[in-house]
């Protein structure tokens, strides 16, 4: 019964995200769609992988490492959570990508632990565009200049960046905040000379405004799977 509901939600979020491209002149298989299962027991990771979700994240290391012993279907892992620089030993070539790199203490921190396991991590830099100061991120007049340095550090791959839409009903808010991060992308890319791969922006209150903006990955947890562990089991999301 829970894989029949996360399947039906998934297609109903295919849908939505076909429905976004068309209108933005794109294709869908420019999105990934990354399931976020952060206090989500391994069977119910196990049901969104066989519905077709392939990208799993979680916000916390240590939660990641008790679950990914008891996941015996293949994915790729993210963390998607704030990494703690004292945690950075435990996350090291764990992930296929590390979404949340907001500092570049962070980042050397990954570079030398990287130098040390001959690990090249794969990471975005977590941008706060709605400056918000709850949030973490670099701010956007940092950013050229803390992206020159990642990319100066020989153990890391910066693919893209971040953002976390600010919370609020206002859509158009919701929209500048994933069209700076698009802006921003294409100001990095020029300063570094380099491409990104990827804008990592949307979650499920937001994901179609930013799948119009531009996303390459949005990361959905409640619209896929209902509400967090202790919660009745996930149902049907219109």
């Amino acid at each position: 019964m829970v894989y029949e509901t996360i399947k039906t939600n998934l297609e109903n979020v295919l849908g939505r995200i076909d429905h976004a491209c068309r209108f933005a002149g794109r294709r869908p298989e420019e999105v990934t769609i990354v399931g976020v299962t952060k206090t989500f027991g391994p069977e119910i990771v196990e049901a969104l992988i066989d519905a077709g979700v392939y990208d799993i994240a979680e916000s916390r290391v240590q939660e990641f490492l008790e679950k990914r012993a008891a996941v015996t279907r293949p994915c790729r892992w993210h963390l998607v959570g704030t990494l703690q620089r004292n945690k950075a030993a435990k996350a090291i070539g764990c992930f296929e990508l590390i979404h949340s790199v907001d500092s570049l203490k962070l980042a050397e921190t990954l570079n030398r632990l990287g130098t040390e396991r001959a690990v090249t991590t794969r990471l975005l830099l977590e941008v706060n565009t709605s400056g918000e100061p709850a949030k973490h991120g670099f701010a956007p007049a940092d950013l050229e200049k803390a992206a020159a340095g990642v990319v100066g550090l020989g153990r890391l791959s910066l693919e893209g960046l971040m953002t976390v839409g600010p919370l609020s009903t206002d859509r158009g808010e919701v929209r500048r905040s994933f069209a700076l991060l698009r802006e921003l992308g294409g100001q990095v890319e020029r300063s570094i000379g380099r491409r990104l791969v990827h804008l990592s922006m949307g979650m499920s209150d937001d994901f179609e405004i930013a799948v119009e903006e531009g996303a390459t990955m949005v990361r959905l947890g409640r619209i896929l799977l209902g509400g967090r562990e202790g919660s009745p089991p996930p149902s049907v999301i219109g």
